[in-house]
């Protein structure tokens, strides 16, 4: 006698949590970019007067910005002041290590992808030249 076995089920019924999750986040990534590209469209069209609806906001920051530089406040003299504590913390080595590890990684990957990409055309050259008969 042999043991009982489970039901053979579909591989893509399996996890069916885990889809559902995956399902749901990509529902919530697609209402955030839908989100993300009206809120850009509103601010960057042409109004009814020809004008862009950020257009005011630009001109006042600009505007004080010019009052900050003419009351003494600029940012080159605080800079001055204050630039040489600021950079004697930064952490350089720390940056650079993860700068070059992230760099790395995305090169690891890229090849990857470059060798999966090159493999899979290889196998549909040949396909199509059995099935030409070449």
């Amino acid at each position: 006698m042999r043991p009982k076995r489970e039901p053979r089920v579909r591989a893509s019924a399996r996890d069916a949590e885990g889809t559902r999750d995956a399902q749901f986040d990509l529902l919530t990534a697609a209402l955030i970019g839908a989100a993300i590209g009206a809120t850009a469209t509103l601010l960057l069209r042409r109004g009814p007067s020809g004008e862009r609806p950020m257009s005011p906001l630009l001109r006042g920051a600009s505007r004080a910005s010019r009052y900050a530089f003419r009351a003494g406040a600029s940012g080159a003299s605080w800079a001055r002041k204050r630039g040489g504590e600021i950079v004697e913390n930064i952490p350089v080595e720390r940056i650079e290590h993860d700068v070059r590890e992230t760099i790395g990684s995305a090169q690891e990957r890229l090849d990857g992808l470059v060798r999966s990409e090159l493999r899979d055309l290889r196998r549909a050259i040949r396909r199509k030249r059995k099935q030409l008969g070449i």
